[in-house]
């Protein structure tokens, strides 16, 4: 269960930056956006909280910081129109494959 735990935790990981992206637009706070942002962050915490019961930290907090790392970076390229470059994309591939492998060798 640690590890579902683990998953869920990152994709909330992915959650608070984009909300903080999107809370502070034309020079005002959206409500919205900074709630959802605060919630994630909570979220994110209580599973990585939850999921360190039963996986080493160094692995829980390793696996949770990659997920938000990449995705994060990911969904920029994605939703948010930042550059898309082989070399971004071959450095995110790293970062997935060292989360991977903690995984599989933990």
């Amino acid at each position: 269960m640690g590890w579902v735990y683990l998953l869920l935790a990152g994709m909330l990981e992915l959650g608070w930056p984009v909300s903080i992206k999107f809370a502070w637009a034309d020079d005002r706070l959206r409500v919205g956006p900074a709630s959802a942002a605060v919630v994630c962050m909570l979220g994110s915490m209580g599973l990585l909280l939850l999921a360190q019961r039963t996986i080493p930290i160094g692995t829980a907090y390793a696996v949770w910081t990659g997920i938000g790392a990449a995705g994060t970076a990911a969904l920029g390229m994605l939703i948010l129109d930042e550059p898309a470059t082989v070399l971004r994309v071959v450095f995110l591939s790293l970062i997935v494959a060292g989360v991977a492998g903690l995984k599989f060798t933990g």
